[in-house]
């Protein structure tokens, strides 16, 4: 699937705002990669940025700690913002495991992060919702597919990863994330999910191979409300609201660059 006719996603790549936004992201992760501790200490460096991945995704998902007590916590089976927190860390730690999969047989990854996200709350975990379940997902209001469109949608977003094509990481990663906001396709963790899936994209990509730009921390640096907006834009389906998310996906990236730079110029300076 190298045409635009044949991979919708390349279309998406022309979209007002995008190219910029694929360039600049780029521009920022070979500067980062670039950085001369990288060379001696990058493991230290993934192991901060999944930390501080998963502390933005949960502070989207409602529970917003500091990244000291996400650091200092080892008991995350308390509160619904506990588990929450718990479910953020196990999902960065658990995407790497993926990686290979992912392009084989997204669904199968996806039911696996859904595992991960919410163990031992019935027997909704691991699989898409059924008709009559209610959903659960903090922050999203937008009005669910039904399970017939919902399993239409996945089976299509599947099929897409698995043919693969030209399209940049940063759109196929934008798209994925917005699709699983979308469509929701489980009772609880669907954006948790959505964010882990949209690491997995970029790590697997190669756009990012040791997984050390966290998009998640510049997701929740932007803000929830910016965060909702700009995916109702996706949602609208318009080509200025589908290229506004991706710009929103290809900024949250760069600012998870700005994340792991301050933590490498730490590194060096011997403050970290």
């Amino acid at each position: 699937m190298s045409t635009n006719a044949a991979d919708p996603l390349v279309a998406l790549g022309a979209l007002p705002g995008v190219p910029d936004a694929v360039e600049s992201v780029r521009k920022a992760v070979d500067r980062v990669y670039g950085h001369r501790v990288m060379r001696r200490r990058s493991h230290e460096i993934t192991a901060e940025a999944a930390l501080r991945g998963a502390r933005g995704s949960a502070a989207l998902s409602g529970a917003d700690w500091v990244l000291e007590e996400v650091r200092r916590r080892t008991d995350f089976g308390g509160d619904d913002a506990a588990r929450t927190v718990g479910a953020a860390l196990r999902l960065n730690a658990e995407a790497g495991q993926l990686l290979s999969i992912w392009r084989q047989s997204p669904l199968r990854v996806l039911a696996r992060l859904h595992l991960v996200a919410a163990p031992g709350t019935g027997d909704s975990v691991g699989r898409p919702r059924r008709e009559g379940e209610a959903v659960d997902e903090p922050l999203i209001e937008a009005p669910l597919p039904g399970v017939a469109e919902m399993s239409g949608r996945l089976e299509g977003l599947s099929e897409l990863i698995v043919a693969g094509g030209s399209a940049p990481a940063l759109v196929t990663a934008a798209v994925v994330h917005g699709e699983l906001l979308a469509l929701r396709p489980f009772t609880s963790g669907s954006g948790l999910v959505a964010r882990a899936a949209e690491r997995i994209v970029l790590v697997g990509s190669g756009l990012d191979p040791k997984a050390i730009c966290p998009a998640e921390v510049g997701h929740a640096e932007q803000g929830r409300a910016a965060y909702v907006a700009a995916f109702e834009g996706y949602l609208s389906g318009t080509p200025e609201g589908v290229g506004a998310w991706i710009a929103h996906c290809g900024r949250a990236v760069e600012l998870g660059v700005r994340e792991s730079t301050a933590v490498c110029e730490a590194l060096q300076r011997g403050a970290a």
